[in-house]
C-alpha cells in the first residue's frame, strides 16, 4: 500500500510541470462540465420518460416470467398512491442517466485531458468505447442471467408463501444487479488511468492476484441478491476475468513498457 501511495505521488509530480491551470480555471472548468452533464441527462430523462411504458415492461419481464413459471400472479402492487409515479420517475431518471452516458464521459475526459501528454490524449476513443462497452455488457449479463437465475431461486426458495412484491422493493433490487455489474465491468477502465499514470503496473496486478480474488469474492458475497454460493460465483466469474483483463491493460498503457515498446521500434 505504501508503494502504490509512492507511485501515486510520483506519477502527480511528473505531471507538475505540464502547461496548466490555476485552481479557479480548473473549478470554472469544472462547473461547466457539470452543467453541459446535467443539461444532457435532463434531455436524456425527456426521451426516456417517452419511452417509459417500454422501459417498464423490459423491467418487469423477468419477475413476470419467474412468477409465471411458479403459477403465481404476475402483477406488481404498490402501497401508495404515488408508487407508479415514481417508478415511472426513476425510468425516466436512470434511462436519461444512461442515455446522456456517452456526452457526460467526454466531459469527463474534456476536464482531465490538461493533465495529460499529448500522447496519452488519444486514448479517448478506447477510453469512451470500452467504458460504454464494458457497462451494456455488464448490465445486459445481469439482466439475461444472473437477475433470472436470482429471481428464480428466491421464489422458488418461498414456495410456501404468496408473494406479494411491491413496485419500490422490485425497481431496488432490479437496479441494484443491473447497475451494480454495469460498474462492475468498469474494472479494467479503473485500471487503465492507474497504469497509464504509472500507479500500478501489471507486475504488481499479478503478484497481488491472491488478494485481489479474495476481495471480489467479498464483493460478490455483499451484492449477490441471494445467499447461494453458486449465485456468488456467477458475480464473482466475470470480475476475475475482468481483473485478468486488467493486467493486459495495465501492460499496454503503463509508460515503462510504451517506452520500451518506442525505444524497439
Amino acid at each position: 500500500m505504501v508503494d502504490l501511495l509512492d507511485r501515486a505521488r510520483s506519477a502527480v509530480g511528473e505531471r507538475a510541470d505540464l502547461p496548466g491551470m490555476s485552481l479557479l480555471d480548473h473549478l470554472q472548468e469544472l462547473r461547466k462540465r457539470l452543467v453541459y452533464s446535467i443539461i444532457s441527462i435532463a434531455v436524456g430523462f425527456f426521451v426516456a420518460y417517452g419511452f417509459h411504458q417500454r422501459i417498464s415492461a423490459l423491467m418487469i419481464e423477468p419477475i413476470t416470467k419467474a412468477l409465471s413459471a411458479h403459477h403465481l400472479d404476475t402483477k406488481l402492487v404498490y402501497l401508495n398512491p404515488v408508487d407508479p409515479f415514481n417508478f415511472y420517475l426513476k425510468i425516466g431518471i436512470f434511462g436519461g442517466i444512461i442515455l446522456a452516458a456517452p456526452f457526460i464521459l467526454y466531459q469527463v475526459w474534456l476536464f482531465i485531458a490538461p493533465g495529460l501528454y499529448q500522447s496519452e490524449r488519444r486514448y479517448v476513443v478506447p477510453f469512451m468505447a470500452a467504458t460504454i462497452g464494458l457497462f451494456l455488457a455488464g448490465s445486459f449479463f445481469g439482466y439475461r442471467y444472473v437477475y433470472p437465475g436470482a429471481l428464480e431461486f428466491l421464489i422458488g426458495y418461498g414456495a410456501q408463501f404468496n408473494p406479494m412484491i411491491t413496485i419500490g422493493e422490485y425497481t431496488e433490487l432490479f437496479l441494484t444487479v443491473i447497475l451494480g455489474l454495469g460498474i462492475i465491468f468498469e474494472l479494467p477502465i479503473l485500471v487503465f488511468f492507474l497504469a497509464l499514470f504509472g500507479i500500478v503496473n501489471s507486475r504488481w496486478l499479478w503478484k497481488n492476484i491472491r488478494y485481489a480474488i479474495l476481495i471480489i469474492f467479498i464483493v460478490a458475497g455483499i451484492i449477490t441478491p441471494t445467499p447461494d454460493v453458486l449465485t456468488m460465483c456467477v458475480f464473482a466469474a466475470p470480475m476475475l476475468v475482468l481483473y485478468l483483463i486488467s493486467i493486459g491493460v495495465a501492460h499496454l498503457v503503463h509508460p515503462e513498457h510504451r517506452n520500451k515498446r518506442k525505444q524497439e521500434a
